[in-house]
């Protein structure tokens, strides 16, 4: 296993594919660090050398913001939005989606198990 900022990544993958276990750091992110890092995207982890491994640090610590960085910047923005009482801070206080999707049948992932509330009996005439 290699390290990079922080995170172990497999030897047994693609150089492209394993710049994708950091946060923050998807496909087309992984190909642009690689190609300003002169390192083949093709090219498996296990066989990069140590100037390409300083190479990809170096792009990735002067240009992205990864992992603890990036995590907390992410927490501070949803804090900012629910201290300011805006509708999405509310939502996400309230544990609800945010971005408008329906919650009368689905929305379990974000509300949780499901909490049976017991039915009201007719009353009979």
């Amino acid at each position: 296993m290699a390290r990079i900022v922080g995170v172990d990544i497999p030897n047994n993958k693609r150089g492209e594919i394993a710049l994708t276990y950091i946060y923050g750091v998807g496909r087309s992110r992984a190909n642009y660090i690689l190609k300003e890092a002169g390192v083949d995207p093709d090219v498996k982890v296990q066989d990069w050398n140590d100037d390409q491994f300083g190479a990809i640090r170096n792009v990735i610590n002067s240009e992205f913001k990864v992992e603890g960085e990036l995590r907390s910047e992410v927490q501070m923005n949803i804090k900012r939005l629910m201290d300011i009482g805006c509708y999405r801070g509310i939502r996400h206080r309230i544990g609800l989606p945010v971005r408008g999707q329906s919650t009368k049948n689905n929305a379990r992932t974000r509300k949780g198990k499901r909490k049976t509330v017991a039915n009201k009996k007719m009353a009979t005439k």
